[in-house]
């Protein structure tokens, strides 16, 4: 079995792919885990799947393994699609997630739009090599509640109403793997890894 790299520092990000891929057959291991500094990538890509790309690209430079980045955030209609690509740093770089998501609720109070509609959106990037790259995206519909709930998930999770009517704050890992925008781009990541005879 293939080792893939996941090309993040965030512990969160790290937990989620290893409960989705794992039982996929797919065997991750985090940058700590592989002794691997990423360092700090500079994303300066202007969608999601550039900046997973620019990740992904980075980690298997570093380590010559085939790494595995997603880019992902939340898209908030009344706010023309923001936090988008900025979702990790709306409102500054060294802030508690916790003033991002009261500064989201702030942003859209202000707004002239009614509608509460938004979707989070993970894109993957896969590389094998230079020229051996797989991408795929997942997309979550749901709408932004009026004030957080439950303390479950991470980032804007308790902000987050799936189309169920549940919120990411208040249900399990597992049940949020489900339904969930990464769960999704994970699943379609695995479809494409699971033509590859030298993958799986």
């Amino acid at each position: 079995m293939t080792d893939f790299l996941i090309a993040t520092n965030n512990a969160h990000k790290v937990e989620e792919f290893k409960r989705i891929l794992l039982p996929l057959g797919i065997n991750v291991i985090s940058a700590k885990d592989a002794g691997i500094d990423l360092g700090d990538v500079v994303e300066d890509g202007k969608t999601f799947a550039e900046n997973a790309k620019i990740k992904a690209l980075s980690a298997f430079r570093k380590s010559g393994l085939p790494s595995i980045a997603d880019d992902s955030g939340l898209c908030v209609d009344a706010l023309s699609g923001a936090p988008g690509i900025y979702s990790a740093r709306f409102g500054g770089e060294d802030i508690p997630q916790s003033h991002r998501n009261e500064l989201l609720l702030s942003e859209m109070q202000k707004s002239n739009i009614s509608s509460r509609a938004a979707r989070f959106v993970s894109s993957i990037c896969c590389v094998f090599a230079e020229d051996d790259i797989i991408a795929v995206e997942g997309v979550c519909e749901g709408t932004i509640a009026h004030s957080p709930c439950g303390d479950g998930g991470f980032g804007y999770d308790p902000l987050f109403i799936y189309e169920d009517g549940r919120c990411f704050g208040t249900i399990s890992g597992d049940e949020k793997d489900k339904v969930s925008h990464r769960g999704r781009s994970l699943r379609a990541l695995r479809d494409k890894l699971i033509s590859r005879k030298d993958v799986l």
